[in-house]
């Protein structure tokens, strides 16, 4: 490859992408190889036979399957609650006025000050997990959906109830356009909170899931198989972000169209 053609592949995102995280494993596969403790890290061709490994121990992949459906249930309740008090609040003087300013005091807390309280309730079970990674994903959804709210012009929603428009018309054509950016810019704020919650309570409370192998392949000096667990919770947060991406690129056509 020479001549105008190469640069000109260098210039495309995809490429670029691709050229630096080869670069990046490139280099990882050296120091780790001639430099690193083998104790400590493992070369990228370690960890990749490791990801084989670790999917093919029925445990490993019975904590990887418990764990996404906690994730995939923490997520939906955050997104049903956070959509509903959201539309609550914001769509309310009272709401609004009265109680957002204590949901903002509330999404300040840090989390992990009230664990304590959802163990003491919910024990060592996915109760706890699913609870602790709902209180990380709720808030962001919900402020973003009551920030959505407020951004649209009242005017148009008094034009519309002087048209005589019923509720599920103003909601389906006005309220929900101006309410999907902000709402999937929250998903993704609390998609990524309801991962950080369930992976931390899994750490603690788990007896045979991901904290559980994370602490066993810590503690047994196995790199390879610690880092394999790690990528393979990266890359399902990665294809859990990428499908909210497609459903935001399907509800935001309008918009999409609209700049063409």
């Amino acid at each position: 490859m020479s001549g105008p053609i190469a640069p000109a592949l260098m210039t495309r995102p995809a490429w670029v992408r691709a050229s630096y995280i080869a670069l990046f494993l490139f280099i990882w596969e050296l120091l780790a190889r001639f430099y690193a403790d083998p104790l400590f890290v493992a070369p990228p061709s370690a960890v990749a036979r490791a990801v084989v490994d670790i999917l093919s121990d029925r445990g490993v992949a019975r904590a990887l399957e418990v764990a996404l459906s906690e994730i995939v249930t923490a997520f939906t309740l955050s997104l049903i609650v956070g959509i509903a008090a959201g539309l609550l609040i914001g769509l309310t003087r009272i709401g609004y006025h009265g109680f957002f300013k204590i949901v903002l005091v509330l999404y300040g807390i840090p989390k992990v000050t009230v664990f304590p309280l959802i163990l003491l309730y919910f024990g060592l079970g996915a109760g706890t997990k699913i609870t602790f990674g709902f209180v990380h994903g709720v808030f962001p959804i919900l402020v973003a959906v009551v920030a959505g709210v407020q951004n649209i012009d009242p005017l148009l929603l008094r034009a519309a109830a002087s048209m005589g428009a019923k509720r599920r018309h103003v909601f389906r054509w006005i309220v929900f356009p101006h309410l999907v950016p902000s709402l999937f810019t929250g998903m993704r704020l609390g998609m990524g909170g309801v991962l950080i919650g369930v992976i931390l309570a899994e750490l603690y409370v788990s007896a045979l899931g991901i904290g559980y192998y994370t602490t066993r392949f810590s503690q047994g000096f196995q790199p390879a198989r610690l880092f394999a667990l790690v990528a393979v919770l990266a890359l399902m947060a990665i294809l859990l972000n990428e499908l909210m991406r497609l459903v935001e690129t399907r509800f935001s056509r309008w918009r999409l169209a609209g700049r063409e």
